[in-house]
């Protein structure tokens, strides 16, 4: 059974002036254990995908389902809570919260307790690389790489398997940018989740189970690596 799926799905940009159809009849599955990239040249809906995966927008037509159940049984909102985490370029943290509070932040939305929140983003940030860290620091504090390892600490927060990063070193240095990719794939190797990249990066396509290749909205491509 398949963690996430998308079957069929297509995607209109409407506004008041322009109709876009940046997604066409895209079916690809994703399941737990493996490392999956998704590539293709600016525009080619790659990041749109991703969207509609993490339910941040609604196909056309088409439909997303997690767990195989549609997410329009679901809910979109407890999809996010509950089945997929994303992961931003630009980290998406909160800048008025400390990173230990940025790392509590989806516990407290479901309800854990102060303490025991406190005690798993503790935990969560000394497992990627932030044990040392002082946890009062807000994120301008801290390196772009070290953002990103706090926003990795946060999607680890929530019960969700999956984990949808778009772009997640396009804002960082290759020395940098090893760390989070090695993060992510020990994820899949030693906890089967399931990770899913948007990259422009080849060298990290490269290091993926399987690569989807995107071309003017249409998935053009599914490559198996070794």
């Amino acid at each position: 059974m398949s963690v996430l799926s998308a079957e069929n799905v297509s995607y209109i940009y409407q506004s008041k002036y322009q109709k876009v159809q940046a997604l066409t009849e895209v079916s690809c599955k994703f399941d737990a254990g493996k490392f999956y990239a998704i590539v293709g040249h600016s525009g080619s809906g790659k990041t749109t995908l991703l969207s509609m995966l993490a339910a941040l927008g609604q196909p056309t037509a088409g439909s997303i389902s997690a767990q195989d159940r549609p997410i329009k049984e679901v809910g979109r909102e407890r999809h996010r809570r509950e089945n997929v985490s994303v992961i931003y370029q630009a980290f998406n943290l909160f800048p008025n919260l400390n990173i230990l509070e940025n790392v509590m932040y989806p516990m407290r939305m479901t309800g854990t307790s102060p303490s025991q929140a406190k005690s798993r983003g503790k935990e969560l940030l000394a497992a990627v690389g932030l044990g040392d860290v002082d946890t009062r620091k807000l994120p301008a504090m801290l390196s772009g790489g070290q953002q990103q390892r706090v926003a990795i600490a946060r999607a680890l927060a929530s019960s969700a398997k999956v984990i949808l990063a778009d772009e997640p070193t396009g804002n960082l240095d290759s020395e940098n940018g090893k760390i989070v990719v090695d993060l992510l794939k020990r994820l899949v190797r030693e906890e089967s989740y399931c990770v899913i990249v948007v990259t422009h990066d080849h060298d990290i396509a490269a290091q993926a189970d399987v690569i989807y290749r995107m071309k003017d909205g249409r998935l053009e491509e599914e490559e198996k690596c070794s």
